[in-house]
């Protein structure tokens, strides 16, 4: 617990107290209070606000705060709201303190970052005791507080340490980082769910039965097929759980983590054949298998366009979703979520970027989503492509779906562009390259 809530320190208050120079930095004041002030919790909520009474600007870049913990627990952060933006806070973890910092932004003269509202929990979300944590107070108003320390470039600027004394240095991970360590490219030149080169490449095509989607359902590999060298998924239902088909294709072996994702995905909004209105789920993501409720080490990063709306949604939504973990019975939930409401039908080029603590998310080259905090992933994933019916809407006249995808790319411990992951693949093709697997 204390490592988070050293995470938890918020933003604001980082960015004003690293911003200034060594002049300005003396300007820098930190003030805290605590949205969670019991003992013993499941989840710390310091929140912070950082303020600069000095005469110039502090880039918050070069600032770093630093919450004080006791202990040895593996603690999860999350930035919960901040004026200054949620996506421009990180936080690592050192020998007894949490420490907070900035990607961007600066600190006016005058200025307050206003509200950092962080929190942070157990990695097994067990309850904990914080009250023996040196940076713990349990004011409920913002107040001065020197028992969080700032500092700008390396120099303390606000607060006093346990025992005194100038900070470590933080390794800063590179980003992006300096070379691939591997690349996965496939272009779906196959003649069917039972061409052998799927598994000698790597693929499944999925036949077991089970979640997600419509209770009895059917996971057919027969509905996998790929016309024209394009992965084409169609699901089908009849309006009954039995006469209902799902599909998806995966990769056998869970070796992905962090690197650039990348594939050209078509979503459709209306059925090839039949009624529509179905509440279906087309996708293209990663994911850690969850081997208990609750499951620390669980992961899963989302793409996933609902044509018809469902989970409440009225009508078209495509989704970014990251996730920490969850339980199924009784449903809880640990996310993140961006999403837009309007039609994504057509081609469209999804890119998930994974380094430094974030997961940032590409529509068409666009930045659609940046998350990060306790969401980040942990483990190695697999790469997967499904389409599944949340519910079914009646009826008996058969209606299918159909998700293609052009091409999937990945390359390891690499951040690379959406531009850029568009001329490597076009490069592969240009070469006569179908398929390259170098992932270990």
């Amino acid at each position: 617990m204390k490592i988070l809530l050293a995470l938890a320190l918020p933003f604001a208050v980082v960015a004003a107290l690293l911003a200034a120079p060594a002049n300005a930095a003396q300007g820098l004041r930190l003030q805290y209070k605590n949205s969670s002030t019991t003992p013993t919790t499941a989840q710390a909520e310091p929140w912070f606000q950082l303020l600069n009474d000095g005469a110039s600007a502090v880039p918050l870049a070069q600032v770093k705060i630093r919450y004080y913990l006791t202990g040895t627990e593996t603690y999860r952060f999350a930035c919960s709201w901040a004026v200054v933006g949620c996506s421009t806070v990180t936080g690592t973890f050192g020998n007894g303190y949490l420490e907070v910092g900035f990607t961007s932004g600066t600190l006016a003269p005058g200025g307050n970052t206003r509200d950092l509202q962080l929190r942070f929990h157990r990695a097994d979300w067990q309850s904990f005791d914080q009250s023996d944590d040196y940076s713990f107070g349990v004011q409920t108003g913002y107040a001065d507080w020197e028992k969080a320390a700032v500092y700008v470039n390396g120099q303390l600027a606000w607060g006093r340490p346990p025992g005194g004394g100038e900070p470590t240095p933080t390794p800063t991970p590179t980003d992006p980082p300096t070379g691939s360590a591997g690349v996965l490219f496939d272009d779906f030149s196959y003649t069917g769910s039972g061409d052998p080169r799927l598994a000698q490449r790597g693929w499944t095509v999925r036949s077991s039965s089970g979640g997600p989607g419509v209770p009895g359902a059917t996971w057919s590999p027969a509905a996998v097929t790929f016309p024209g060298g394009v992965l084409q998924l169609e699901s089908s239902t009849d309006g009954t759980g039995a006469g209902t088909v799902q599909t998806e294709l995966s990769t056998a072996n869970r070796k992905f983590f962090e690197g650039t994702y990348a594939a050209r995905v078509r979503f459709s909004d209306a059925p090839v054949t039949g009624p529509d209105g179905e509440h279906v789920v087309q996708t293209f993501f990663t994911i850690t298998p969850l081997r208990q409720n609750m499951d620390p080490d669980y992961g899963e990063l989302d793409f996933e366009y609902l044509p018809n709306g469902g989970w409440g949604e009225p009508a078209n939504i495509l989704y970014a979703t990251s996730w920490e973990t969850y339980q199924a019975d009784p449903w809880q939930a640990v996310n993140t979520h961006t999403e837009e409401r309007t039609s994504f039908s057509g081609w469209h080029d999804l890119v998930v970027q994974v380094s430094g603590g974030r997961v940032r998310y590409y529509v068409d080259g666009r930045l659609f989503a940046d998350h990060g905090g306790v969401y980040y992933p942990e483990t190695p994933m697999w790469i997967m492509f499904n389409q599944w019916f949340i519910d079914l809407q009646g009826g008996s006249t058969r209606r299918a779906y159909q998700q293609q995808v052009d091409w999937v790319y990945h390359t390891k411990n690499e951040v690379v562009s959406p531009a850029g992951v568009l001329s490597r693949v076009n490069a592969l093709r240009t070469a006569g390259t179908a398929f390259q697997d170098t992932v270990s």
